[in-house]
């Protein structure tokens, strides 16, 4: 079964072209690497796969459902880690996932596994109570992702989760989201940054609305390095 399934996606906005017949799909436990610039689309994708906007055509599958015929299915499965941290400074970041379990119906005993759980797989245990103000960017990062999978998502979107980030918070918190991949998750890592993307990961590159390449990262590479390639690939003919 397909992790995700995105089929010939396409969004407008008035007469600007933001998708334009994006189609890809993801195996159970893939680790893909959404890679382009800043306007390429990857937002108005994100937007589409968690229903804050809805397709004006082509179709998306979340864990085998369809999300515009099964909405509510599909978004069970999903967990989202948004651009801009979204957690309460003033709780502790066990309070924070707490609040969140809550509001998916997990309490009590279950609640409290569930949270140590995720915690664990971010090596955050350490930090559960201390308010989240106090913690530097790269520990907020790790307990947002902490809390997006609490409610154990098949698939987990992470928007430019590292903007801001110094290069070792960066490394830790992809190696975090790559060993996710061993337990069945399938991540989809919206990025700008080509020193994310790993030899062997899934690489998928947006450029002005349309698929550019879609395959391993060495094989898209070559014999450039990464950075390169996108640039080739991406320029403009005289």
């Amino acid at each position: 079964m397909s992790g995700l399934k995105v089929s010939n996606l396409s969004y407008n906005y008035g007469a600007k072209t933001a998708l334009d017949d994006v189609s890809f799909e993801l195996e159970t436990g893939t680790f893909c690497a959404l890679l382009g610039p800043n306007g390429a689309g990857k937002s108005t994708l994100f937007n589409l796969l968690t229903r804050l906007l809805v397709a004006q055509q082509g179709h998306i599958e979340i864990a085998g459902f369809d999300i515009a015929t099964t909405p509510r299915k599909a978004l069970e499965r999903l967990g989202i880690v948004f651009q801009q941290t979204t957690l309460d400074l003033d709780l502790t970041v066990r309070q924070n996932l707490s609040y969140f379990a809550a509001l998916h119906g997990i309490s009590g005993r279950d609640a409290r596994q569930r949270i140590d759980a995720s915690l664990d797989k971010l090596g955050m245990r350490e930090r559960a109570d201390e308010k989240a103000r106090t913690l530097n960017g790269g520990h907020k990062r790790r307990a947002e992702i902490a809390r997006a999978l609490i409610h154990n998502p098949m698939v987990l979107l992470l928007d430019e989760p590292t903007v801001g980030l110094d290069a070792a918070a960066r490394s830790a918190i992809t190696n975090h989201v790559h060993e996710l991949t061993q337990e069945g998750t399938t991540i989809l890592w919206a990025t700008h940054l080509t020193d994310e993307v790993q030899p062997d990961d899934r690489l998928v590159i947006l450029h002005q609305a349309n698929v550019l390449a879609d395959g391993i990262a060495r094989e898209i590479s070559g014999d450039l390095p990464l950075k390169d390639r996108i640039l080739h690939l991406t320029a403009v003919p005289a």
